[in-house]
């Protein structure tokens, strides 16, 4: 049975940054971009173990990004919603302008316990 939850904008922002926050997780938001995949063409194309595989795909379940779908005895995983592909598609054409000296400042430099994007 799904559980449907309404989420803030600001909850659905800090859902999807920490499912991009890891390489891994990119990864296989980036091949379910391109369609529906199973796990061990996910585990071969990010490179991971299928139980590595199998924690960041509960994950990004737990994050509602994921969905899976039974199919007799496999499991076919997708997004969860088409407009995750195209968000995804939109993030990758974004020019990032970093500071030089932002990535070398420690936490402790920074002054509140946050260190600067790396």
């Amino acid at each position: 049975m799904w559980r449907v939850e309404t989420l803030t904008q600001h909850a659905v922002l800090a859902r999807f940054g920490y499912a991009l926050s890891d390489p891994v997780r990119s990864r296989i938001l980036l091949t379910l971009r391109e369609g529906p995949s199973y796990p061990g063409e996910l585990a071969e194309l990010a490179g991971v173990s299928k139980q590595r595989l199998s924690n960041h795909l509960s994950c990004l379940r737990g994050c509602g990004l994921v969905v899976a779908a039974v199919e007799g005895r496999r499991i076919r995983y997708e997004l969860a919603d088409q407009k995750l592909g195209e968000a995804l598609s939109a993030l990758l054409h974004v020019v990032v302008v970093s500071d030089p000296m932002c990535s070398r400042v420690s936490k402790e430099e920074h002054g509140d316990g946050e260190a600067c994007c790396r």
